[in-house]
């Protein structure tokens, strides 16, 4: 409401301005375009803050140092055309126009190229906001595709486990909107289902997503791209795709997967322990039949097939984890306390 306010009164403050300095050279009607022009410079001035607002401060300061030593190395070399032989007598060059064009050109240049540079520079006190590991370097976290479409990282920051700042490549972003913008339905509620998890991102406390511009246009999949950024700002990739996962682990990247944080938050069972599960279908060894606990872990149970759809209580002998998640094979507790137990078909 705040916020409206202020753009509410940029408005106002913008069209009246106009009117009043139109009204001075021109009477009316004419001085109404002075209200027009006034609504357009407001505009800007609104999109102009949303655009910077999403910028880190190291960037917007890297920008304004760029455009100050363009500025002065333009008005440098624009006194200094004045001492060349032969142009300090020219009445007739436009020297306002000259300058013009050192200024606006020198100027763009330094804007520019401040704000591209300033993330190659840490600064203390620009860092803050980002993790840091203990030799004191920033930790980039840089979300992959897979992983935004997911959607459970969110989730995990509304919480407020995860802070700091996020990097979003440009190409994973572009991949989304092309996902986004798919004739498979199917697709294309993914792809938009990745970029409203971004914007709920943006608005959850304590977490900053910075899209950044590093591209390799000599590679060409995604996968290698994120693998050649977290290279080049020594980072890690939040991602949930599996080959990913093992790709970049074999070039040395670390890699923050949420599979693998799902599986470790998932309750302890410990061999011995008793659980009751429903048999819902028959596994891939004779006579087991397959359940799963509430949070989706797959229960083997030994002579289980023989009990389909009926609620057993099952007596835990042991727990396997492997990259997929957590299998837990069990064996039918019998009435006299006792488990029968059999051959371990999994071994």
């Amino acid at each position: 409401m705040f916020q409206f306010t202020l753009k509410l009164l940029l408005i106002v403050a913008c069209s009246v301005s106009g009117y009043f300095i139109a009204s001075q050279n021109h009477a009316f009607p004419l001085s109404l375009l002075g209200i027009v022009v006034g609504l357009l410079v407001a505009f800007f001035v609104i999109k102009a803050e949303e655009a910077i607002r999403k910028l880190s401060l190291k960037i917007i300061f890297g920008g304004v140092i760029g455009l100050i030593v363009g500025l002065l190395i333009a008005y440098l070399f624009a006194c200094g055309l004045k001492f060349i032989p032969g142009l300090e007598n020219q009445k007739t060059l436009p020297w306002d126009y000259v300058y013009a064009l050192l200024t606006f050109s020198l100027g763009y240049l330094g804007l520019v190229l401040g704000s591209k540079k300033s993330e190659e520079f840490t600064v203390s006190g620009f860092s803050s906001s980002q993790h840091k590991n203990g030799r004191g370097t920033v930790d980039y976290r840089i979300l992959d595709t897979s992983v935004v479409i997911d959607g459970r990282i969110a989730d995990i920051c509304d919480t407020g486990f995860l802070e700091g700042n996020w990097i979003v490549p440009r190409f994973v972003l572009a991949e989304l909107q092309q996902i986004a913008d798919s004739s498979d339905p199917m697709k294309r509620s993914r792809g938009r289902r990745g970029l409203d998890i971004l914007n709920r991102m943006q608005k959850s406390d304590g977490i900053r997503i910075d899209i950044v511009d590093n591209d390799f246009p000599k590679l060409k999949g995604v996968d290698e791209k994120l693998i050649a950024l977290a290279k080049k700002k020594t980072g890690k990739i939040v991602t949930n795709d599996y080959n990913l996962n093992k790709v970049a682990e074999l070039q040395g990247i670390k890699i923050l997967n949420i599979n693998e944080l799902a599986n470790a938050l998932k309750p302890l069972v410990l061999p011995g322990e008793e659980i009751a599960v429903r048999v819902i279908k028959e596994g891939k060894e004779y006579g087991q039949g397959v359940a799963y606990l509430d949070d989706g872990t797959m229960v083997i149970v030994d002579h289980g097939s023989r009990h389909m759809g009926e609620t057993l209580q099952v007596v835990v002998t042991s727990v396997l984890q492997t990259a997929a998640g957590r299998m837990i094979f069990a064996s039918i507790k019998e009435e006299g306390g006792n488990s029968r137990r059999t051959e371990d078909h999994h071994h």
